[in-house]
């Protein structure tokens, strides 16, 4: 596979490359990142053939919004594809600290929850002035579903469903302000939700389709049928995939190191890198129109680029299916190719 292989949404004029960048760490998530250094990722992904860029307001408070939108307004409109968010309404605030919601020296700006008709049409005029952009490609729903909003995701879905959310989204695409809408979020299950609400084209799933998690599956299986696409987030589950021991941002029970070990024995046995069988895993799936990785320089966005394009040999899959861990419904076959529809 190449990062610069493209696939299409069946149902709008969307085409995404197979690998994008992912801008949270343009946002200064979990360090500093100078802008020469987010600068360099951005350079080292388009000179690869990616086409692809993810931002969202919340990211280092509008920060990667801003430097994102002054990077990629260089090249013509028609090179790239882009996805920001909604659902968080971006109010200034002179009491936003060194430190917020994991993200180092924040622009005093503070998130407010909002997925209403209104706040959705104020977050979206607010990305395209810090874009830049007039008619960004894709708008996902930031953050919805009941373990991140807990007693209050009631509320706040209907605010998508009632409060007129979802139509705003509609609104914008009729009026070809984007191209396709759906959500980013952490939790497949709202996903299948905002299918029975809404005609959404395509969706950001972090972290549930990976090598150590396949629960969402037989969602990924769904949204193929119904030309849902799915843009993968997340493949290395927080690290673990890459080499150190957390999982889902803390330390790794015993159950899932355990599962890794296998991984790292099979990587071991058939010569491939655990980080290039992490992204290429979710890749393999027909639903998947880009597998979303980020990078917080030149260095390792390139390291991203060599482990997405390493060859994998159909025994790695098949090594890894009769041990268990992953499903053995998992697609391990048919690569990258441009969908139709």
């Amino acid at each position: 596979m190449k990062v610069s292989d493209r696939r299409r949404l069946r149902n709008r004029d969307v085409s995404f490359t197979a690998m994008g960048l992912g801008c949270a760490q343009m946002g200064n998530l979990y360090r500093l990142t100078p802008y020469q250094e987010s600068l360099g990722a951005f350079e080292a992904a388009w000179d690869a053939g990616i086409r692809y860029f993810d931002t969202a307001p919340f990211y280092g408070y509008t920060r990667s919004e801003r430097r994102l939108g002054t990077m990629v307004t260089d090249h013509e409109r028609d090179e790239y594809v882009l996805s920001t968010k909604v659902g968080r309404v971006m109010l200034p605030d002179n009491t936003v600290g060194a430190e917020e919601d994991a993200f180092v020296a924040p622009l005093p700006f503070r998130p407010k929850y909002d997925y209403s008709y209104d706040a959705i049409m104020r977050s979206f005029e607010d990305s395209r002035q810090r874009l830049g952009m007039f008619a960004p490609d894709v708008l996902f729903v930031h953050d919805i579903g009941r373990s991140t909003h807990g007693d209050l995701h009631q509320h706040y879905w209907d605010q998508l469903t009632k409060g007129g959310g979802f139509r705003a989204l509609g609104e914008l695409r009729v009026a070809g302000l984007v191209k396709a809408i759906g959500l980013g979020v952490n939790e497949w299950q709202v996903i299948a939700d905002a299918m029975d609400e809404c005609d959404i084209d395509v969706s950001m799933l972090a972290g549930r389709y990976t090598l150590l998690e396949q629960e969402s599956l037989a969602l990924l299986d769904h949204c193929h049928r119904e030309g849902v696409g799915i843009v993968v987030a997340g493949a290395f589950n927080s690290g673990l995939l890459a080499g150190n021991r957390k999982f889902n941002y803390a330390e790794a029970p015993a159950d899932i190191l355990a599962r890794v070990g296998e991984i790292e024995a099979a990587c071991e046995a058939e010569g491939v890198a655990m980080q290039a069988a992490a992204l290429a895993f979710p890749a393999l799936h027909p639903a998947v129109v880009s597998v979303v990785s980020g990078a917080r320089n030149a260095e390792q966005m390139k390291a991203n680029v060599g482990w997405f394009e390493q060859a994998i040999p159909a025994s790695f899959w098949t090594r890894l299916k009769d041990k268990g861990v992953i499903s053995a419904d998992a697609s391990v076959a048919g690569g990258i190719s441009v969908r139709g529809g």
